[in-house]
C-alpha cells in the first residue's frame, strides 16, 4: 500500500527566491534549472508515483530540494543526483532546516545524470539499489538520461518522470500515432510507458516557456534476449527516413534495398510498412533475423 507525503516543511517561491539568494545563484537554462515552487504539485508528484515506504527513491536533478522534501516524507531513501556542485552542496542544510529528522535518509551524488554509472549509484546510496526513479528531467536531455538510467539499474521497478509535455506525448505514444517515433520505442524496450497528467509552467521558477508532462514508467523484462544495441541501432535506421518505407530505410542499415526485404520477410513484416507501424517486439524480432 502507497504511503501518504508528511512532515517536511515544503518550499514557496519565496523561499527559493531567499535560498537563490543566499547561494548567489542565477538558474541558466543550459542546466535545464527550473524549480518547481507549488506545494500541492510536489504532493501530486510524489502521490502519483505511488511511493512506498521501503522505496530507494534515485531522484536526478534535485536543484534546490522542492520535491526531495516531499520524498523524504515517504521514501526509505533518497538519492540525489545533481550536476551542480553549488546545489548538492546546498541541499544538506535546507533538509536539515526543513526535515531534520529525515536527513538520514538522504545521499547526493555529485555527477551528471548522463554519465553515472550503477556502481557510483549504488555506493552513494550506501550500498541499497534504487527501486523508483523520481525526476523533475531537464528539457534539453531528458530522454537521453531517462534511457541510460533504465538500462544502467536493472533494479529500478518504477519511475516517475517530469519532462517537455511534447516529450511526455513522444515517451507514451503507442505505435500507429503521429507522436511515435525513436522515444517510444526505446523506453518500450524497458517498461510500460503511460502520461499522469500535465504540469502547467506556471509552477516553476524561473516559468519556462513550455508546459510539463508527468510519464509514469512500470519496468518489465527486456522483449527479447538480442543485444538492445542491435535493437536500438535498427529503429534509429528505421526513424531516420520517417516517411520511406522500412524497406527503403533500412538500406544503408542492411547493405542494400534487397537485403532488407529479405530480412523483414523472414521476421514477418511487410517491407511496405514504416517504422511507426512497429512495436519493439517487432524491430526486436527484425534484429534477430538479421544476427541469424
Amino acid at each position: 500500500m502507497a504511503a501518504t507525503p508528511v512532515g517536511p516543511a515544503l518550499l514557496g517561491l519565496a523561499d527559493l527566491r531567499a535560498l537563490a539568494d543566499r547561494l548567489g545563484l542565477r538558474p541558466t537554462k543550459r542546466l535545464g534549472q527550473n524549480f518547481v515552487h507549488d506545494a500541492n504539485t510536489v504532493r501530486r508528484i510524489v502521490a502519483v508515483a505511488s511511493l512506498a515506504a521501503d522505496d530507494v527513491v534515485l531522484e536526478v536533478g534535485p536543484g534546490l530540494g522542492s520535491l526531495t522534501l516531499a520524498l523524504l516524507g515517504v521514501a526509505n531513501r533518497v538519492l540525489a543526483v545533481e550536476v551542480d556542485p553549488l546545489l548538492a552542496g546546498a541541499l544538506p542544510a535546507t533538509v536539515a532546516d526543513r526535515a531534520r529528522e529525515r536527513a538520514d535518509a538522504l545521499r547526493i551524488l555529485t555527477a551528471d545524470a548522463l554519465q553515472v554509472r550503477r556502481a557510483e549509484i549504488v555506493e552513494a546510496a550506501g550500498g541499497l539499489e534504487p527501486t523508483m526513479l523520481v525526476a523533475n528531467l531537464p528539457y534539453n536531455v531528458g530522454v537521453p538520461v531517462l534511457l541510460h538510467l533504465l538500462a544502467e539499474l536493472p533494479s529500478l521497478r518504477r519511475g516517475l518522470v517530469m519532462v517537455q509535455a511534447e516529450v511526455a506525448e513522444r515517451l507514451a505514444a503507442p505505435p500507429g500515432t503521429r507522436c511515435y517515433g525513436v522515444p517510444s520505442v526505446k523506453a518500450a524496450w524497458f517498461a510500460e510507458v503511460r502520461r499522469a497528467g500535465t504540469v502547467p509552467r506556471t509552477v516553476f521558477w524561473p516559468v519556462p516557456h513550455v508546459d510539463s508532462g508527468l510519464v509514469c514508467l512500470t519496468c518489465r523484462p527486456a522483449p527479447s534476449t538480442v543485444p538492445r544495441e542491435q535493437v536500438f541501432a535498427l529503429v534509429d535506421a528505421a526513424f531516420a527516413q520517417r516517411r520511406k518505407t522500412l524497406r527503403a530505410a533500412l538500406a544503408s542499415w542492411a547493405g542494400s534495398a534487397a537485403t532488407a526485404e529479405q530480412v523483414l520477410r523472414a521476421a514477418g513484416v511487410d517491407p511496405s510498412s514504416r517504422g511507426e507501424q512497429l512495436t519493439i517486439s517487432d524491430f526486436a524480432t527484425i534484429a534477430r533475423e538479421w544476427l541469424c
